[in-house]
């Protein structure tokens, strides 16, 4: 994202400094929600810096958004809070605790004869820029700290550091950085020879630190995800990961509280002896028994801002008594996502509820305080006129009418946009209005003036008293969810090798056939003396991967050959071969012969997809880059590749029938955009088909956003609209008035028709049923079809892998993103119950699924009485079509906290706000159904967490068992495509490929029958057998006199 214009609205805050100047006097003041910021901008001009206490994340960083446009983005700063509790026995993310730490250090920075400690990273705020106001939810400033966080100084690393090696290991270990074989996440660092790479904890991307001696030769950004470098870099400080200080001190107060408190001794000793662990931070307040505030950290010539502050005392009593709650109730010590454990006084010890009081921590606030209520309480009471607008909602022309009115009576009427391109799409389409309103860096007051502006106001407001009037983005379009920060994204490098295999797996190789893995050993081997590097070597040392055969064979494989093996999977214990037979070679045989069979029947159809004329659709317009330009995040490069394939596709005379295959959350929909804006703004229209209603009205949603501005008709086609608005849209379809279509199977009822369609997209194509498949293999061979895919059944794997069907994968998740902590376990209400209140308490919501239509409100009643204050509503999908789309959209909108549903949420729903999953009877589901439930939660930066249950005392069939096995085992982000194998291999091949192909995956593995497959595909398309089959392939071997090694 480019840099928004710095203090673009500033003017308008001095344009109000004289007519409001009595608002600035300490005390209370009456204004609107839209007039907040604006008023902040004015108060933080009789101050130093400003604090500003709201009630919520959220609440911060909308006002965020809205303050920047008046004091400019880096005179303002977010001090977030911890995602986890004071107590619980997780640390915060890194990025969190850097992003604190840097404003602490501008905090320290701005304080009589202060200096920075910590500047971070390649994004650091110029120095020249003073903070001006940081803004908090109220959950920050009842945390607890520890008081000395500001002592500590940043690892200072350039070319030429001298500290050594081992020294920056040393200092890293103190600031709480953890040390792996790879670095992927903030506060990571690892060490490979005379290179130590370090991820910092207010760093964009990591850096890798290359010594020659005991001195910095140079540095280089790298991305995390493919470790592959980026760019050169001069300097970089390396901040702290954790907020409990390592040192003597610290390791001193913990011997001595180890001796007291023997439930602490474990935690206790690894601080006592210098190690950083999960849930460290959650002993600040047993190290420190007078700990810190953020308001401690101000200078004096500070003052703070409460806005609307009953919500504020209010949700910081409903912190601290659900806090408390949670810790007198305890969770099991052995729980991975447990607190603290609680016997043996360690309650006694720390403070038992972890966060302060709002009263407490006001007595810590200096300076002048104002509150800003929404209320007018008093005559007497200041206040800030203004008036907020009715949006417009994408109506351009209603929009311009007014603002044209606006001018014309005198005012100065400002639009501000997110993004340069918007705000040159907007000027053009006023343009067409007959308005004119150039766009200009920052506000130059006149009236009667129409200017366009960049900011990331949400919404404006009018005050004829000063004749201004602003309108947002939220004002002009409707509301539009948060956008997220950019970050620099990575490619993750494929991650199956021979390290993911366990002894006694079964493993084929290509040579040799089926066999058993028994590890990985070390042989010396003595080779022909030579020199090597400068060395003598007559000794080599070397990995071996060791396969066992039948008879007790075993085959020792060189680690340059691991390619050769693959891990077996087909659903059957399978037969150990014998070394030197021709056991395997009969299989293979009998099983090519299969595979040319079906693959002649499979092939059929996108033989005549490959030879049916298709449309090539132009080359990007200007509206396709503006369009592009719009998205609010970075695209990855695994998107940014599909997104090439795909336009490549769609341009090419042919028709495309192209796989998206990546994880849950990964970006896929943007590509779907992508494509239809390609084809829509081509003149063709578009039709997007998605297994739910509710995943309809979700895209709906997403596409009727990323289109507003646009002379695009988008409409949602499903059960939820009402006759009269199907015939309206079926009509419109026909007529070629609707562009682009939303839809479930509805489309393809009869009485659907299009004037000109150019291209489906089809999302999660293995829900739909028989009948619809052979639909819509009907369009692969006429139009384009893209289609998307979490979890992709076997055969579209198969098919995607042996090249009958194109193929985009992504792999990279969102940089922020953190795999869902998931619980495998029999059902404890105990424990459900607190996974509810934990995520209430950070403001996030849940999904509970029952999977009983019967007894669904029961559930939900059980709900309420266990948490009582939660707001829980039901939903399944038996419910009367207009009650379930409100029940949906008012939990997507936060208005109740619990969700009881059926599985119906299953399929791509998107509430980043939901990170807590809970599963009542998991074991009755299928493994794909519970994967995607999973994806449901951690979507945004918060850790989600899944709570998988089985009833206690009911027996289990062993393909349960082994469902619930695996989804607790792959819990990494990109888990998609392991599952989807392990779902082959628990199943087998009978249910996907058919009965007389099963026997044949089992036989050989599915890895070497997709390979069989592949050649047979391969002979079909061109006549000839490939030569690969014709002859064996030759073995080239080099051996070097140098030892070789398996990471």
């Amino acid at each position: 994202m480019t840099s928004l214009n710095p203090a673009a609205l500033r003017a308008l805050l001095d344009l109000g400094r004289e007519p409001l100047a009595d608002v600035t006097e300490p005390g209370e003041i009456h204004v609107g929600p839209t007039l907040r910021a604006y008023t902040v901008g004015l108060l933080a001009d009789h101050v130093a810096t400003l604090l500003v206490v709201v009630a919520t994340d959220a609440d911060a960083e909308a006002l965020n958004d809205d303050l920047s446009a008046f004091l400019g983005e880096h005179a303002v700063a977010v001090f977030p809070a911890w995602e986890t509790l004071p107590h619980e026995r997780l640390s915060p993310q890194a990025a969190t605790v850097g992003q604190r730490l840097r404003v602490l250090d501008r905090l320290r920075a701005g304080a009589p004869g202060g200096t920075a400690n910590h500047s971070s990273g390649d994004t650091e705020p110029p120095a020249e820029v003073p903070l001006r106001a940081v803004i908090a939810p109220v959950r920050a400033l009842l945390q607890p700290m520890d008081p000395r966080l500001t002592d500590r100084e940043p690892v200072r690393l350039h070319a030429g550091f001298t500290g050594g090696l081992d020294g920056l290991v040393e200092s890293l270990a103190a600031l709480g950085y953890t040390r792996t074989t790879m670095v992927t996440h903030r506060g990571e660092f690892a060490v490979r020879g005379g290179i130590v790479d370090v991820f910092a904890s207010a760093a964009d991307h990591p850096v890798r630190v290359e010594f020659w001696g005991d001195d910095v030769d140079s540095l280089r950004w790298f991305a995390a995800a493919s470790q592959r470098t980026v760019e050169s870099v001069e300097s970089v400080a390396v901040d702290a990961a954790r907020e409990l200080v390592l040192d003597a001190e610290t390791a001193d107060t913990a011997r001595l509280l180890a001796k007291r408190v023997p439930a602490l001794a474990d935690a206790l000793g690894l601080l006592a002896d210098g190690v950083a662990f999960e849930g460290m931070e959650s002993l600040v307040t047993a190290i420190h028994p007078a700990p810190a505030y953020l308001p401690d950290f101000f200078p004096e010539v500070s003052g703070v801002v409460v806005a609307d502050p009953v919500r504020v005392a209010d949700r910081a009593t409903e912190l601290r008594d659900q806090a408390a709650a949670l810790l007198v109730a305890g969770w099991s010590g052995d729980d991975d996502t447990g607190l603290l454990p609680t016997t043996d006084g360690a309650v006694e010890e720390y403070d038992a509820v972890g966060f302060a009081g709002w009263e407490t921590v006001q007595q810590r606030i200096r300076g002048p305080r104002w509150s800003l209520t929404p209320f007018s309480t008093d005559a007497t009471t200041a206040s800030v006129p203004g008036l907020p607008w009715d949006s417009f909602r994408g109506d351009i022309a209603a929009a311009a009418a007014h603002v044209r009115r606006l001018s014309a009576e005198g005012a100065t009427v400002v639009l501000t946009t997110p993004g340069h391109g918007p705000a040159l799409r907007l000027a053009e389409v006023l343009r067409e209005e007959g308005l004119a309103a150039p766009v200009v860096p920052a506000v130059e007051l006149g009236g009667g003036r129409v200017l366009i502006t960049e900011s990331r106001l949400r919404q404006g407001f009018r005050v004829s008293e000063l004749g201004v009037a602003v309108l947002g983005e939220w004002d002009l379009f409707g509301p539009r969810r948060s956008r997220a920060s950019r970050r620099l994204p990575s490619k993750r490098a494929a991650s199956e090798t021979v390290v993911d295999l366990a002894p006694g797996d079964n493993v084929v190789h290509s040579v040799h056939g089926v066999g058993r893995y028994q590890g990985i050993v070390t042989r010396q081997l003595r080779g022909p003396t030579s020199t090597v590097g400068g060395k003598a070597t007559g000794t080599v040392t070397r990995d071996y991967v060791v396969l066992e055969y039948a008879g007790g064979d075993k085959l020792f494989v060189p680690s340059d050959q691991v390619d050769a093996i693959a891990k077996y999977v087909g659903g059957e214990s399978p037969k150990v071969m014998r070394l030197g037979g021709n056991e395997w070679e009969r299989a293979k045989s009998k099983v090519r012969k299969a595979v040319r069979e079906m693959a002649s029947e499979l092939i059929r159809l996108y033989q005549a997809r490959m030879h049916a004329p298709g449309h090539a659709f132009a080359l990007d317009s200007a509206w396709q880059q503006e369009l592009e330009t719009a998205f609010p995040y970075t695209e990855t490069p695994d998107q940014v590749s599909a997104i090439d394939e795909v336009k490549a596709d769609m341009e090419a005379p042919l028709p495309m029938d192209r796989l998206i295959c990546g994880d849950v959350g990964f970006g896929k929909t943007e590509i779907a955009v992508r494509a239809a804006a390609k084809a829509v703004f081509d003149g063709r229209q578009v039709a997007v088909v998605v297994p739910t209603t509710l995943l309809a009205q979700q895209h709906g949603e997403t596409f009727t956003e990323r289109f507003a501005g646009f002379p695009v008709k988008v409409a949602v086609l499903s059960r939820f609209a009402a006759p009269s608005q199907q015939k309206a849209i079926v009509d419109g379809l026909a007529a070629g008035t609707v562009d682009l279509v939303i839809g479930t199977h509805r489309l393809f009822g009869a009485d659907v028709s299009f004037k000109d369609l150019g291209l489906v997209v089809v999302d999660e194509e293995q829900r739909f049923g028989v009948g619809h498949k052979e639909r819509l293999k009907q369009l692969r061979t006429s139009v384009d079809v893209l289609t998307m895919t979490a979890t992709p059944i076997p055969r579209t794997m198969e098919m995607a892998i042996t090249g009958i069907r194109d193929l985009s994968t992504i792999d990279t998740p969102p940089e922020e993103r953190q795999p869902v902590v998931t619980h495998v376990g029999h059902f404890d209400e105990g424990m459900a119950t607190l996974a509810v209140r934990r995520e209430l308490l950070r403001e996030g919501q849940v999904f509970w699924v029952h999977n009983q239509i019967q007894t669904i409100a029961a559930a939900a009643e059980r709900v309420r009485e266990l948490v009582p204050g939660a707001r829980v509503a039901f939903a399944h999908g038996q419910m009367d079509e207009a009650t379930l789309e409100r029940t949906m959209v008012r939990f997507w909108q936060r208005e109740f906290d619990v969700l009881v549903s059926t599985t119906i949420i299953e399929s791509g729903l998107d509430v980043p706000n939901a990170n807590t999953l809970v599963v009542e009877r998991a074991d009755l589901l299928g493994l794909a159904q519970l994967y995607q439930l999973r994806g449901r939660v951690g979507r945004s930066t918060e850790r989600g967490y899944a709570y998988l249950f089985y009833p206690e005392y009911s027996s289990m069939t062993e393909e349960a068992y082994k469902r619930l096995e695996t989804i607790s085992t792959f819990t990494g982000l990109g888990s998609g495509l392991s599952i989807a194998l392990r779902d082959l291999e628990i199943r087998g091949a009978g249910n996907v490929l058919g009965g007389d192909q099963s026997g044949h995956v089992a036989s050989v593995g599915f890895d070497e029958y997709a390979k069989l497959m592949a050649q047979a595909v391969a002979e079909l398309r061109t006549g000839t057998a490939p030569a690969s089959t014709l002859q064996p392939e030759v073995e080239v071997k080099i051996d070097l006199p140098v030892d070789a090694h398996l990471p």
